[in-house]
């Protein structure tokens, strides 16, 4: 996706709508890494996650793969 053409502002503004500017862009930013690990093929299969999951429960957790 194109990015539009910006300017930068400075100006003053209430503190609560400017946290909510900063998380959504937080968010926006993770959304994007997260889909560009999964172009990359940085994925674990769906069955890895379910075994993972419930190993929790019991005294032999299995460890986070990355």
């Amino acid at each position: 996706m194109a990015q539009a053409a910006t300017k930068v502002l400075t100006a003053q503004v209430p503190i609560l709508p400017a946290e909510k500017v900063d998380q959504e862009q937080e968010r926006s930013r993770l959304t994007r890494e997260a889909l560009a690990e999964v172009d990359a093929g940085q994925v674990i299969d769906h069955q890895a996650v379910q075994a993972w999951a419930g190993s929790l429960s019991t005294t032999e957790a299995l460890p986070i793969r990355r």
